[in-house]
């Protein structure tokens, strides 16, 4: 479990929303007499969580402080403390206009001194200081999960759907990025094959007998291979890919198919698969946990 604390304007929100979507059970400004009672409630969940404590609560740091020696067991518990120069948290809350919480605020920088100083018996007991005056909100949530990530755990990852589509029933609406294949040669237009669909094996292999589909598998993987660390530097959480053809049933069908493959052969991810004029949708992780079961 981690406490957080730190300075107002300093991003201690900012690091809840990143531990959220790390899967942790997030508190903030917990009212400090109930933090036992929340612990004794967290470890029974057996889910990591967060909590925040800070100028906000009401307390002394020392009072602070005092509860948390009295829940922090070594191992269990570790406490991470976010602050900035007194230059950056001045011009953030200029930006927000918000009021600091400290009582009697109308001085900005003399509340920012104060919390300053008054948190030190907290800042003093801390596992890890972080110092977010110059990080973007993704770097400060990227350290945030080297600190508490284990080694060996697996980074964030990008939730990625794969879908083919027609262009004459429309794009997808949530499509991040759309590769349009029709100027790739139509099975539509060969014998036998218009009824099929870029999942058969006839169609399959002529497509694979196609030069320009072999070339734009390629660059499409180079563009791929490019943006994903981008993508997980910025941690995006959803990332739609889409390729769309005439009928929907061809060309983008085997598309999506192949790079489905490709990504999660890749390491980037298991990806689900969504076949929009086909009425096929599938979450390969399920369907690979489903097949193991059976197994």
């Amino acid at each position: 479990m981690l406490l957080i604390s730190g300075l107002s304007g300093a991003g201690k929100s900012t690091v809840l929303h990143a531990l959220e979507d790390a899967g942790f059970f997030c508190t903030d400004n917990l009212p400090l007499e109930m933090l036992q009672d929340w612990a004794i409630s967290m470890q029974g969940r057996k889910q990591p969580a967060a909590v925040c404590l800070d100028a906000r609560c009401g307390f002394t740091a020392r009072a602070i402080r005092a509860a948390i020696e009295d829940v922090r067991t070594p191992g269990d518990w570790q406490l991470l403390f976010i602050e900035a120069e007194d230059e950056v948290l001045q011009r953030r809350f200029s930006t927000v206009r918000r009021r600091h919480p400290l009582p009697d605020s109308h001085d900005l920088m003399a509340s920012i001194r104060q919390e300053r100083e008054s948190l030190m018996p907290i800042r003093s007991m801390a596992d890890m200081i972080l110092d977010s005056s110059h990080l973007t909100p993704y770097e400060l949530a990227e350290k945030v999960d080297s600190f508490w990530r284990k080694p060996g755990q697996v980074q964030h990852r990008v939730a990625c759907t794969v879908i083919s589509f027609s262009y004459k029933n429309g794009l997808p609406a949530n499509a991040d990025i759309v590769f349009d294949m029709r100027f790739l040669p139509n099975p539509h237009y060969e014998p036998g094959l218009a009824e099929l669909t870029g999942r058969d094996e006839s169609v399959i292999l002529f497509l694979q007998s196609c030069k320009e589909v072999g070339q734009a598998e390629m660059h499409i993987r180079q563009w791929l291979t490019f943006i994903w660390p981008h993508l997980r530097k910025e941690r995006k959480q959803y990332f739609t890919l889409a390729f769309g053809c005439s009928g929907g049933r061809h060309r983008s069908v085997y598309m999506a198919e192949r790079f489905a493959v490709w990504i999660q052969q890749q390491g980037m991810v298991e990806p689900g698969i969504q076949h929009r004029e086909l009425g096929i949708t599938q979450h390969r992780a399920a369907e690979k946990n489903k097949t193991g079961a059976e197994a």
